[in-house]
C-alpha cells in the first residue's frame, strides 16, 4: 500500500517570524512611546490654539473651587476636570477676581496674571494626565482582552486621532469623560469577572471618577453595561439558578463599591450639604443632583445645532454618526470596519462583543439626546473604536500587509499635516468650505483669535466688525491683539472689515436666529475676501456699505 501523503507545512510568513512576536515583547514600550509622542504633540499645539469659549469657564469654575472651596459658577459639569485645570495656575499665583460672569472671571484672572499664554499652558497641562489615562485604559482593556500585539497597536491608533489629540490640549470635561469612562468599564469588566475586594474598590474608584468627570457619563456607563451583559446572557447563559448565583456572590461587593462610590462624589463636591431644589429636599452633594437636573433640562430644551447646511434646535438623530463619518481618519474608519469583520468570526466569544457593547452604549444614548454640539459627547467611542481598528491592522498586517501599512501612514500623516490644528480636523470626505458640514467644537469654537490679530496687523487694519461674547471688554483685545471691535448688524453692509464666525453665523445669524425664512446675513451672499483658520473675512471698499 502507498503510505499517505502528508500535507506540507505552510511556511511561516516575516508577520508570524518576526514582527508579532516584536510586538508581543515590547508592547508596553511601543505603546508607552506613542502616548509620548501623542503628549507632545498636544503640548506643542497650547500656543497656537486661543482659549477657546467654553475653556473661560470651566477654567473660572476651576479656580473658584480650589480657591475659596466653593462651586458656584456652572452646576452643569462635575468639577474634577476643572479643578485638575485650575490647580497649576493657582499654585503659580493665580486667583478669583469676584466677577460675576464666569466668563469675564476667566478673562479677568489670565489677563492680570501678566503672562495669559503661560497660565493657558499651565490650566491645559492639568488635563494631560486624562489623556494618558485613557490610552491606559485603552492598552490594559486590549491587553486584558485580546493581546500584548493588539494592546500596542490599539493605543498606537487611539494617540493618532485629530478629534482625541484636539480634545486632550483644552480645558474641557471631554477628556475626563473619555478616560473616566472607559476605567469604569474596564474596572467593571475585571470585577464582573472575579469579584475580589481588590478589584471592588478599583470598581468604586472609577465609578466615582466617571461620575464626578462628566454626567453624560451617568447615561453612557449603564448603557455599555446592559449591552455587555445581554452579550453575556446571549452566549453563556448560566441558567436562572447560575444567574442567581452569580448575582448573589456578587450583591456584597457591588453594594460596596456603590457605597464607597457614592462617598467619593460626595468628597468631590466638598461634602457639602444643602437644597436640590427641581426635588424640594436637602441632600449630600446638592450641587452633584441639581447639576444633573441642569443637564436634564439643557436636553429637553436643546441647544442650537448645525449640520449638512440645516439649522435645527434640538438636533437629528444621525448627527453624531455623520460627525464621525466626516472627522475620524478615513484609514481609521476603513481598519475598524475590518476589525468588526474580525469580532463577527469570533461572534461565540463574549470578548469580542465588548468594544460594540461600549460603543454602542456611547453611540445611542447620544443620538437619542437633543444637544448636537461636537465630536467631543462622544469622544470616549474612539476607546473602542481604536481597539476595533487594532483588530483590523493586525488581521490586514498578516494577510494584506502592504494595505495595512499604507492605512496606518496615511492615518499617520492625515493627524501629522493637520498640526496644531487639530479642532477644525476633516477628513477627505468633507468639503473645502467646511461650515457647510459642521460648525461649532467641531470647526469654530473661538480658537483662531490670536491668528486672525496677527492677520490683521498685516493688513494694518485698526477696526473691524465681529462678533464674540467677550469682543467688548478691553482685557479680550489687550490679550488678543485685536483692533477695536464694533458688532455685526447682519442686514446692514458694514464698510471695511468684518469678521464671521462661522458658528455664530449658522447657529444664530447674529441676532437674525432664523426667524425668517427667507432672509439672509448680507454677507451670505458674497465670497470671503479670505480665510484666517475658520473664521471668514469680508472686505467691503469705502462708498460702497450701507447705512444702518
Amino acid at each position: 500500500m502507498r503510505a499517505p501523503k502528508t500535507a506540507k507545512p505552510e511556511p511561516v510568513g516575516l508577520w508570524d517570524r518576526a514582527i508579532l512576536p516584536f510586538l508581543h515583547r515590547h508592547s508596553l514600550v511601543i505603546a508607552t512611546l506613542f502616548v509620548a509622542i501623542g503628549a507632545a504633540r498636544i503640548v506643542t499645539a497650547y500656543s497656537a490654539v486661543f482659549f477657546t469659549n467654553d475653556e473661560f469657564g470651566h477654567f473660572a469654575s476651576g479656580l473658584e473651587y480650589v480657591a475659596n472651596h466653593a462651586y458656584r459658577y456652572d452646576l452643569e459639569h462635575p468639577p474634577l476636570a476643572r479643578v485638575l485645570a485650575a490647580t497649576l495656575p493657582y499654585l503659580a499665583g493665580a486667583r478669583p477676581a469676584g466677577q460675576p460672569d464666569r466668563s469675564f472671571e476667566a478673562q479677568t484672572v489670565l489677563v492680570r496674571s501678566g503672562d495669559p499664554d503661560h497660565m493657558v499652558a499651565l490650566a491645559r497641562a492639568g488635563v494631560l494626565p486624562l489623556f494618558v489615562l485613557a490610552c491606559a485604559v485603552v492598552f490594559f482593556w486590549c491587553r486584558h482582552s485580546f493581546g500584548n500585539a493588539t494592546a500596542a497597536a490599539a493605543t498606537a491608533l487611539f494617540t493618532l486621532v485629530p478629534p482625541v489629540l484636539a480634545h486632550a490640549g483644552l480645558v474641557t470635561t471631554d477628556m475626563a469623560l473619555t478616560a473616566g469612562l472607559g476605567a469604569a468599564f474596564l474596572a467593571l469588566l475585571l470585577w464582573a469577572e472575579s469579584p475580589t475586594w481588590k478589584r471592588t474598590w478599583l470598581l468604586a474608584f472609577a465609578l466615582a471618577f466617571a461620575a464626578l468627570a462628566k454626567f453624560t457619563a451617568l447615561l453612557y456607563l449603564p448603557a455599555a453595561t446592559l449591552f455587555a451583559l445581554a452579550a453575556y446572557l446571549a452566549l453563556e447563559w448560566p441558567g436562572f439558578e447560575g444567574l442567581l448565583a452569580l448575582a448573589r456572590e456578587r450583591a456584597p461587593g457591588l453594594a460596596a463599591a456603590t457605597a464607597l462610590g457614592s462617598l467619593l462624589i460626595w468628597a468631590g463636591y466638598g461634602f457639602s450639604y444643602g437644597y436640590v431644589s427641581g426635588w424640594d429636599l436637602h441632600l449630600p452633594a446638592p450641587e452633584f443632583f441639581n447639576g444633573i437636573l441642569t443637564v436634564v433640562g439643557h436636553n429637553n430644551e436643546g441647544h442650537a445645532a448645525y449640520l449638512l447646511g440645516e439649522y435645527s434646535p434640538t438636533g437629528w438623530w444621525y448627527y453624531f454618526p455623520v460627525v464621525l463619518a466626516v472627522k475620524t481618519p478615513l484609514g481609521f474608519l476603513l481598519l475598524a470596519g475590518v476589525g468588526v469583520w474580525v469580532c463577527w468570526r469570533n461572534r461565540t466569544k463574549v470578548r469580542y462583543w465588548l468594544p460594540a457593547a461600549f460603543s454602542a452604549g456611547v453611540l445611542l444614548p447620544a443620538m437619542y439626546g437633543n444637544i448636537n454640539i461636537g465630536v467631543r459627547h462622544i469622544l470616549p467611542a474612539y476607546l473602542s473604536f481604536s481597539i476595533l481598528a487594532a483588530m483590523g491592522l493586525l488581521r490586514l498586517a498578516k494577510w494584506l500587509p502592504a494595505l495595512g501599512a499604507a492605512l496606518f501612514v496615511w492615518i499617520a500623516a492625515s493627524g501629522a499635516l493637520a498640526h496644531p490644528d487639530y479642532i477644525p480636523y476633516f477628513n477627505e470626505l468633507a468639503p473645502a468650505a467646511r461650515e457647510k458640514v459642521l460648525v461649532d467644537s467641531d470647526l469654530d469654537w473661538g480658537q483662531d483669535f490670536e491668528r486672525l490679530a496677527r492677520r490683521l496687523r498685516e493688513l494694518g487694519v485698526t477696526q473691524i466688525h465681529m462678533g464674540s461674547m467677550l469682543h467688548a471688554d478691553p482685557d479680550f483685545l489687550k490679550w488678543t491683539g485685536l483692533p477695536s471691535i464694533e458688532p455685526i448688524n447682519p442686514v446692514v453692509r458694514a464698510e471695511g472689515w468684518t469678521v464671521v464666525s462661522p458658528t455664530l453665523d449658522k447657529t444664530t445669524q447674529y441676532g437674525l436666529m432664523h426667524k425668517f425664512a427667507n432672509v439672509l446675513p448680507w454677507y451670505a451672499k458674497l465670497p470671503p475676501t479670505e480665510r484666517v483658520g475658520a473664521l471668514l473675512l469680508y472686505y467691503v471698499p469705502p462708498g460702497t456699505g450701507q447705512k444702518p
